[in-house]
């Protein structure tokens, strides 16, 4: 009996998948693919069942013969070891970042002669409603929270990008590239006091309070599923901060990142430039106890920023405070410079690996920007924060526009670099 391979990423059964089965039955043996829970967070979505349990749900159906699994979201190294005779998919496939994983496959499958079939996408409102409820699901604040700490086991390096609006958090969300054969996005998003400031054409002095934070993150999460993790200046008065935790973790935020600060906040990117004030390590520790305290699930993360490097303190101040800081229970660790080469970063990583395997180290590479995603996780960096290129090309884009309107007297000089409307609305998602 010939033998028909076809690849499954999904954690809820619909008609689609059911029209793919009794396709395939028509030709052969079906055998399923299970992507891993590591090739569906570069490729589709975070998984909202275990990788097992979804096997289980594979082989529970009618029609099909044997569940395997597929390690990489490409086709070659799965069809060079079972050599099917067809491979099926879905037409979906033939345009968009997807056309790699089609060519993958049939790549691979001209290497003995298999061959692809190619059936209709099933399109139905039944089908439209399973999509919608499974987005819900992982948009829920008992999934979305602890998606961060679950990345953090899956990725070498969790890729977090700035968003300040619902539009950029839809741009967060469903960006894909495709590049050397691979798919990829971000994933997850932050949300940046300095960008969330700026936007509100406010300076970045915690002037905008918590309440409005937190309409921006909501406006965030209403049309987005990734994890995020929120910019949390100094924390504020310890008094405050305990209830700002418990706010955050019930909406279904995964981490807060609190500077070592006191005072009137002045952003890092000054430095020494403008007085800033370190708090103790004794105060800063208390506060994180103090969050962490009054936590109510296993999954909201605490980050402790240390400033020692910024404000000229030296490496042992930073690797003292690092140490203290986990000790009062912060679970993770964001070092901050503005040089522009990367090498204090990496020495204190270095140095804090050499006592402590555990604790995720975040970084946000905005001077030294030349490092790649490869190099930081070389040097024990769990976390990378792309902190505010969003904001930073829309203002110039914006800027331009305006000024060749005026210089003009009319928009049709502009037209030429704006994108059709028709195309940002296809961001967002119709009910």
């Amino acid at each position: 009996m010939k033998t028909v391979y076809t690849c499954f990423c999904t954690d809820v059964i619909h008609a689609g998948h059911l029209n793919i089965i009794e396709k395939a039955r028509q030709y052969g043996r079906v055998v399923v693919g299970a992507l891993s829970d590591k090739a569906m967070i570069r490729y589709d979505r975070f998984p909202t069942i275990s990788f097992e349990e979804r096997c289980r749900l594979y082989e529970s159906l009618e029609g099909v013969d044997e569940v395997v699994v597929q390690d990489d979201m490409l086709y070659d190294d799965v069809i060079a070891r079972l050599k099917p005779d067809y491979v099926i998919h879905g037409d979906n496939w033939k345009t968009g970042p997807e056309t790699t994983l089609r060519q993958s496959a049939l790549r691979a499958l001209s290497q003995y002669g298999g061959e692809l079939i190619e059936i209709p996408y099933t399109r139905s409102d039944a089908v439209k409603k399973v999509d919608q409820v499974l987005r819900e699901k992982l948009a829920m604040p008992e999934y979305r929270r602890k998606r961060l700490k679950q990345l953090g086991k899956m990725c070498p390096i969790v890729k977090t990008i700035e968003a300040h609006s619902g539009l950029t958090g839809l741009i967060a969300e469903k960006t894909v590239v495709e590049q050397n054969g691979k798919l990829d996005q971000f994933d997850a998003m932050w949300v940046s006091s300095l960008c969330d400031s700026t936007a509100k054409g406010k300076p970045d002095i915690e002037l905008v309070d918590m309440s409005s934070r937190l309409r921006t993150i909501d406006d965030i999460m209403e049309v987005t599923t990734k994890p995020i993790i929120l910019d949390g200046d100094t924390g504020g008065l310890t008094e405050h901060f305990v209830y700002n935790v418990r706010t955050l973790e019930r909406m279904g935020v995964s981490a807060v990142i609190i500077e070592d600060k006191t005072g009137l906040k002045k952003n890092s990117l000054f430095g020494t430039e403008v007085k800033q004030t370190q708090d103790t390590i004794e105060n800063f520790c208390a506060k994180i106890s103090a969050g962490k305290k009054v936590q109510l699930t296993d999954d909201f993360m605490i980050i402790a920023r240390i400033e020692s490097l910024i404000l000229e303190k030296g490496m042992e101040d930073a690797l003292n405070r690092a140490f203290a800081y986990v000790e009062a229970g912060a679970d993770g660790i964001m070092i901050h410079s503005r040089k522009k080469d990367p090498a204090e970063i990496f020495a204190f990583c270095d140095k804090f690996r050499e006592k402590n395997q555990e604790t995720p180290i975040v970084v946000v590479p905005t001077s030294f920007n030349s490092v790649t995603e490869e190099e930081l996780a070389s040097h024990g960096i769990n976390i990378v924060i792309y902190a505010n290129q969003l904001t930073r090309s829309a203002f110039p884009a914006m800027q331009k526009t305006a000024v060749e309107i005026l210089k003009n007297h009319r928009a049709m000089e502009v037209d030429k670099t704006l994108m059709p409307f028709k195309e940002i609305i296809t961001l967002i998602d119709e009910l």
